[in-house]
């Protein structure tokens, strides 16, 4: 017997335990959904990047003319396993990694800068 609730409000309670609590599977809707969310909008256009990037650098060839991430640009004059060296003035060449090469340019844009 107790003197603060009645025998009656504990068996009601007792009863429905489920009535206040919401259904775990809707409670997983959003984490899942940010979590797709995350992959379409940021990890996915990312990786496309990075593997187009790759590719870009696999296929670079003598004589093409590029700029790389620290802005130079030069004319590729030998290539190398990591590294090209490239030709940024008349007899100064630069020995620089293959990643680090941003853009091919198309061919002239030395002679049109001069």
């Amino acid at each position: 017997m107790s003197f603060f609730i009645s025998e009656a409000i504990a068996d009601a309670t007792a009863a429905t335990p489920a009535a206040g609590q919401p259904d775990p599977l809707a409670s997983l809707i959003l984490p899942i959904g940010l979590v797709i969310l995350f992959y379409f909008f940021l990890i996915r256009p990312q990786s496309k990047r990075a593997k187009e990037h790759r590719k870009m650098v696999s296929e670079l060839q003598k004589g093409e003319e590029v700029i790389t991430s620290g802005g130079i640009l030069g004319k590729i004059v030998e290539l190398k396993d990591d590294f090209i060296i490239l030709e940024i003035a008349k007899d100064v060449n630069l020995t620089v990694q293959r990643s680090a090469v941003q853009t091919i340019m198309p061919k002239g844009t030395i002679k049109d800068l001069k």
